[in-house]
Parts: structure tokens; sequence; C-alpha cells
């Protein structure tokens, strides 16, 4: 309407709107109440986008990596506390005061002196400084068996040390095994490397091994109590239960 009340349309170039003003204001409670259901649902939905913004920020990537570390995690904690655990590595202990044999003997000491143990270069080491240990004497002719790999093995797994060596006494016509034969040998052990050690005064082979010439000799393995008792010498010992109880039962003299 115009304002001297001509019903013709305005002149404003407006749209023509229909508004109906009710009567009375408790008429709009309905539609205030839709329109603060709406706010919220808008005010919800920011919230959410603003706490996984960080995430999807980079699509996908973020969470599969998020979920491998918490698998590793967990796996790890599994494995700590159920895993295998390794067995205690037997601590420094002096030599045996008063043995029950003489030196080089089954219940005595280790006979006095040093050799040459071999780790890209020689290095002289007091023999009895090597303990506890298991002595693989290696005799001439000798060919690699699976016992080396074996015991390599079983004294990685008890904290013991496994060394070769070869016996330098000529036998029959046979030669002492060469370095790099005896090198080889050592390398043929996976669990656990032996070291490789040079007696040239044959403290360990004139002491354990069988006597030169002997009918087929085979390795011949010497186990040391930490306290430097030999406890016992075995002529071409067998992989098996019994030897790994040999080599367990050094670490607890």
């Amino acid at each position: 309407m115009r304002p001297d009340g001509d019903p013709d349309p305005d002149d404003y170039g407006l749209p023509h709107v229909d508004v109906v003003v009710p009567d009375d204001a408790r008429e709009l409670d309905r539609d205030v109440l839709a329109y603060r259901r709406e706010e919220r649902r808008r005010r919800r939905r920011r919230r959410v986008r603003r706490l996984f913004s960080p995430v999807t920020r980079f699509g996908v990537a973020i969470p599969i990596i998020a979920g491998a570390l918490l698998v590793a995690l967990i796996s790890g904690a599994l494995m700590t506390a159920f895993g295998p655990r390794p067995a205690p590595r037997p601590k420094g202990v002096p030599l045996a005061p008063h043995p029950t044999a003489a030196a080089g003997a089954i219940g005595g000491l280790l006979p006095t002196g040093s050799v040459d143990e071999v780790n890209g270069h020689k290095s002289a080491r007091n023999l009895r400084d090597l303990r506890p240990a298991v002595f693989g004497i290696v005799p001439p002719g000798y060919r690699c068996q699976d016992v080396v790999a074996a015991l390599a093995g079983r004294t990685h797994e008890y904290g013991i040390k496994f060394l070769l060596v070869a016996d330098p006494r000529g036998a029959g016509g046979r030669e002492p095994v060469a370095l790099k034969e005896l090198k080889a040998c050592a390398g043929t052990a996976h669990d656990g490397t032996p070291l490789v050690l040079q007696d040239g005064k044959a403290l360990l082979a004139g002491a354990y091994a069988p006597a030169p010439g002997s009918p087929a000799p085979g390795l011949t393995a010497v186990f040391v109590q930490p306290d430097g008792i030999v406890k016992e010498v075995v002529n071409a010992p067998t992989p098996g239960p019994d030897l790994s109880q040999k080599v367990k039962s050094l670490g607890y003299g």
C-alpha cells in the first residue's frame, strides 16, 4: 500500500512478500525451538571437524600409521612379557683355589700358558682367562661337522665362549688343519660364531686330545667351568640334548 492509502503496488522495485504477523508471540515457539536445534547441530559438527581435522588433513595415511604403531607397541609389550628370556650370563669368578686334580686333567685347572686369538688380527690370551668355555680341538684331516654349529648355538644361548683350535701335532702324514679351513668351519655356525685360536705349543691338544695317530679321531670338546676347572672332556661329541645339557651346566659351576 502506498503511504497515502492507494491500493496500487509500491514503486520501490522490491518483490511482493506476504508476511503474516501473529497476534500472539507464543505461536512462534515451535519455530524458535527448531532454530535452536539446528544451531546446536551446527555447533556439534564444527566441534567434530576441529577434533578430527589434524587426522583427516592427510587422508587415510595418518590413521594407518597410528594403527601400525599401536600394533607394534602391543606386540613389543607381549614379547617382553611372555617371550623367551636369555639365560643369565655367568659372572666372573676367581680360579678354584684347591682343584681336585692336576692342571691339564679332568677336575683340574687348564694348563698354564698363552694362546693366540685370531679375530682379524692375533692377540695373545692367557688360556685360563677364557673361562667359562667349550674348546673344540680339531684333529689333523678333520672335516667340519654339524657338531660345530650345534656347540656354537648352545654356547651362544647360555653366554659361554666356544673356541675352535687346531691340533698342531701332525699325525700319519696328515698336516694340522690350516687356519683358513678352521675359519671356514667356524663360519658354518649361524646361531653363534666360534672364536678361532692358534695353539702353537699344543697346550690344549697335548692335555686333552687323543694321541697322534689314533684311529679316525673326531673333534674333542673340553668343557671348562667359570672357576677354570675342566669339568668334562668328550671326544667326537654328537648334537643332542645330552650335549646341550653339558653346555648349560657350565653356567652354574
